[in-house]
């Protein structure tokens, strides 16, 4: 596999940094409610961008780097769409004005960002020191997608604060309203707290639940840095707008975790593989490798990956169409039995 050039990374990560900060400054100059069109062509233009991304890196570096590029993106983005159910429930929870949710949004990508890059980092490390780490990161992978297929509703757990909410909720004076965006307010000359101090430290721990699960599991695709960073920048590029062109849709999507869960446990049955194939563990094959466990390409996985997703949203939509059939059936009025006459002067 050809080694990127240093000068494209360095560049992609400037370029890319500064679309993010571009983005932000707009929700800051201009905050308001995305229509459904500008979060449609917003939505397009992140994909777009992505796509030309892994063209670049094809013409630049081998289709091995733009292949593991599109794989790792599109495992991330369905990753940020299921983080996008928990956003929801936050925004409900804590009864967010719609007309600031896309700041908050942005406040809670940036967040992100932040912790995906340290968890990146410290992956890297570890792949690079302890090739066992592999048996770890697919146990954990293979956890978290049956934890996600078979565990409680989102909406049951979005309902419950986590431990730092209830111990702010203690120690500090929050304030009933929201003050616009502010996290700090005064109320008849006392400072409080406003409510969006909970809501930012409740997107940040799902921030942070979510980076444990997601950094895995690119690893699972490429062991590249770079690319591992690139295609989460790419993943939360466009969530923002994502999340209020998705709307209401979100939670008819029933069997969209399905997917997901299908995508983490498809990952990680490869991670425990390729650990395997590259065994050094010695109470396992004595320390060797086991050359007969099958390495599965990064063309089969991007196949898996879109296969799943497209299965779970074509059965949730087919779903919907269903229940909203049998929505109007059972409202229906219903039809007399033959031979009676409902007017009684017959």
């Amino acid at each position: 596999m050809t080694a990127l050039p240093l000068w494209f990374e360095i560049t992609s990560l400037v370029v890319l940094t500064l679309i993010l900060i571009g983005d932000l400054l707009l929700v800051i100059k201009r905050p308001h409610i995305p229509s459904t069109k500008e979060s449609t062509l917003w939505v397009a233009f992140y994909v777009f961008l992505a796509l030309v991304f892994a063209g670049l890196m094809w013409v630049i570096g081998d289709s091995t780097h733009a292949v593991e590029f599109l794989a790792g993106w599109v495992t991330e983005y369905s990753l940020s769409i299921d983080n996008l159910f928990v956003f929801v429930i936050i925004m409900a929870r804590f009864a967010v004005p719609r007309k600031l949710q896309q700041e908050v949004l942005m406040v809670g990508i940036i967040i992100a960002l932040i912790l995906r890059a340290i968890f990146i980092v410290l992956g890297a490390s570890l792949i690079e020191n302890f090739s066992w780490i592999f048996y770890i990161f697919g146990a954990f992978l293979l956890y978290t997608a049956i934890k996600q297929a078979f565990g409680k509703a989102d909406d049951e757990e979005g309902q419950k604060d986590n431990f730092a909410i209830r111990l702010l909720r203690k120690r500090v004076s929050i304030s009933p309203d929201f003050d616009g965006s502010k996290i700090r307010t005064t109320i008849s000359g006392k400072r409080f707290f406003t409510p969006m101090i909970i809501v930012f430290i409740a997107i940040g721990s799902t921030d942070l639940l979510f980076a444990l699960d997601s950094i895995p599991a690119i690893f699972g695709i490429t062991q590249s840095p770079f690319i591992v960073f690139a295609a989460n920048i790419f993943a939360l590029m466009g969530l923002r707008q994502l999340y209020f062109l998705l709307g209401g849709l979100l939670d008819k999507l029933v069997y969209l975790h399905y997917g997901i869960a299908f995508i983490l446990a498809f990952i990680g049955v490869k991670l425990v593989l390729n650990a395997l194939h590259d065994n050094q563990l010695p109470f396992i094959n004595g320390g060797e490798g086991i050359d007969w466990v099958p390495d599965i390409s990064t063309f089969a996985s991007l196949a898996v990956i879109i296969l799943s997703m497209a299965v779970a949203t074509v059965a949730s939509l087919i779903k919907m169409r269903v229940d909203a059939r049998r929505a109007v059936t059972s409202n229906a009025a219903p039809e007399q039995p033959p031979g009676i006459n409902p007017d009684p002067r017959g």
